[in-house]
């Protein structure tokens, strides 16, 4: 039998990890050349010519003196850390398939906890902000699941509480491969919910295959044809062949938070959900995802540690 391509590419080793972005120099030269890739613009006047501080890295336009930072209104402000030390959380975030705890983290790192808990969820936001408005396309099957562990007594399954309600959708080509990826937390699974997702989910000319909840009728709103296949309950109906790819990606993710988090907060669920969006759409190429991250992190917007802890990150 064939091996399968994504698991067993060869992705990016620690030497050439350390060879590529091994130094405060070298990782400094790829933020420069991601965020100015034809050259400094200045981001008030944008002019070109310039000099450089040396003493405090900075670019200082010659036109209108404004003094730039690389990495100024990027994820990066403000930063007390190494560049290297965030592109070797980047390395760690990207490289494994199943994340990586904000504890483990940390100690790869040879930081704190809270600090690596700080790294990690800026660049999960940058992820989100990088996918957040692409659209899937084509066949798409889509399904309801929740985040969180069983209770003893009260109600179970959807409406539980102490669960996070999301929806997990799947692009495939035609003959049933797996494409894209979406995953969004909802307030529950109800028709206006769903019409919100898929108004911001999905391309119109979508072909969507669900379960028989009543809910996913309203992808009709985005202008999406709808096909409701009658399953059932159980573990049967997990295994039916039309929802094949949706099935399998929500039991990896499942597996993949009971394994490395055991649980995670519903504040700060949509980051964790786009952080295994982010690596599932560029699962053919481990290596290229460590600047391509780099690029979102770069063209993403601040965000202070204080929102990270506060702000509840709606779907």
């Amino acid at each position: 039998m064939a091996r399968n391509a994504v698991q067993f590419q060869k992705g990016l080793s620690e030497a050439e990890f350390d060879r590529l972005y091994g130094t405060e120099e070298l990782c400094r030269a790829v933020v420069i050349k991601l965020r100015w890739p034809d050259g400094f613009s200045c981001p008030v006047c944008g002019g070109t010519a310039h000099s450089i501080h040396t003493a405090r890295g900075l670019f200082q336009c010659t036109r209108c003196r404004r003094q730039t930072s690389p990495t100024a209104g990027t994820i990066f402000a403000a930063t007390k850390l190494p560049l290297r030390t965030w592109f070797r959380a980047i390395y760690h975030m990207t490289q494994s398939k199943q994340g990586i705890s904000s504890i483990e983290l940390g100690r790869r790192l040879g930081v704190r906890q809270t600090t690596a808990w700080m790294l990690k969820h800026k660049l999960q936001q940058a992820m989100m902000e990088r996918d957040g408005r692409k659209r899937l396309k084509g066949r798409v099957e889509i399904d309801d699941a929740v985040l969180g562990g069983q209770r003893s007594g009260g109600k179970r399954g959807r409406g539980a509480p102490g669960k996070t309600p999301f929806v997990a959708a799947v692009e495939t080509t035609e003959d049933g491969k797996p494409v894209r990826l979406k995953l969004r937390r909802v307030a529950g699974f109800t028709g206006q919910a769903i019409s919100r997702f898929a108004l911001h989910s999905l391309d119109p000319a979508c072909n969507v295959v669900s379960d028989g909840l009543a809910c996913f009728h309203r992808v009709a709103d985005a202008g999406c044809a709808h096909e409701a296949i009658v399953t059932g309950g159980g573990a049967e109906a997990a295994r039916h062949p039309v929802f094949r790819w949706v099935n399998t990606t929500l039991g990896n993710i499942k597996s993949a938070i009971v394994g490395t988090y055991r649980a995670i907060s519903s504040k700060h669920a949509p980051r964790y959900l786009a952080e295994f969006e982010y690596r599932y759409n560029r699962r053919y190429d481990l290596a290229s995802m460590i600047p391509r991250l780099g690029y979102a992190v770069i063209h993403a917007p601040p965000m202070p540690y204080r929102l990270l802890k506060l702000a509840e990150i709606h779907g």
